[in-house]
């Protein structure tokens, strides 16, 4: 059964959907004796003991990446994908179409060309300086979001049509602003429950509260996971690293949501 695109949790009534889940889990966990959780595929509820049985099979179990999964007892795209394969979840392999394409095929140049800050550390550089610059603000600043604009930019250039894109340096600025010049917004809730909602070329944004924020560019997405280029990070994938990379991050992992323009 694929991947129904919303999360499963207590109290699910799609009866054919809690039968798949319970014959899978009582496969999965085959236990016997005192910890035997042996669940009825005929029962249709979502209820406490599948619950516990779904805990304890992302106890014991990582998902496609080798990463533990989250013990909630809740069924999401990753959890899902440990239970019945990746054949079974979103692997979102359309490819981009026009400003799309374009933004990331700049943001790919970038990060090919291994743009880095110069001196380490220091939120400057010929790109990088060019990246504020175009945004509009200062160098020396954080620039994942300057980044994102300059992509934007030099790609709508490109096509002979206006950027789309809010001016700006500042991540959350960007996520308040988007739905005003054209951009949808995809809630992080959202996401999660569906990954197959994110495209490539969609902006993601992070909020780390108190102002900070940061975001990239989604490349594609393979499952639970997002193939991603961002500005102003590393392979430790923080938000004030020293260059352009392509990383890998849990669709989960981001908590603001992601926008989308057209073109």
């Amino acid at each position: 059964m694929k991947y129904p695109g919303r999360v499963i949790k207590s109290g699910e009534t799609d009866a054919r959907i809690v039968k798949a889940l319970k014959t899978a889990l009582n496969q999965a966990l085959a236990l016997r004796g005192g910890e035997a959780i042996v669940l009825d595929a005929d029962n249709p509820l979502f209820g406490p003991r599948m619950k516990q049985a779904v805990k304890l099979f992302q106890a014991r179990n990582v998902d496609s990446q080798l990463q533990p999964l989250k013990v909630d007892g809740e069924v999401g795209s990753l959890t899902w994908e440990a239970l019945f394969g990746t054949q079974r979840v979103p692997q979102v392999e359309v490819k981009p179409k026009g400003l799309a394409a374009q933004v990331l095929a700049q943001a790919g140049a970038a990060a090919d060309a291994g743009v880095r800050e110069q001196p380490r550390n220091s939120n400057r550089g010929p790109e990088v300086d060019e990246y504020l610059r175009r945004a509009g603000v200062p160098s020396g600043l954080a620039w994942c979001c300057a980044f994102t604009y300059y992509c934007f930019d030099e790609a709508a250039k490109g096509l002979g049509i206006d950027n789309p894109m809010y001016r700006t340096a500042g991540c959350l600025a960007h996520w308040n602003k988007a739905e005003a010049h054209g951009g949808t917004r995809l809630l992080a809730r959202d996401a999660v429950a569906d990954p197959g909602l994110i495209q490539p070329g969609m902006v993601f944004i992070m909020d780390f509260g108190g102002g900070m924020g940061h975001t990239g560019f989604v490349e594609r997405v393979e499952g639970g996971y997002l193939h991603t280029i961002e500005g102003n990070t590393d392979a430790s994938q923080t938000r004030e690293g020293g260059g352009v990379y392509r990383l890998k991050r849990k669709v989960g992992s981001i908590n603001k949501g992601f926008i989308r323009y057209k073109g």
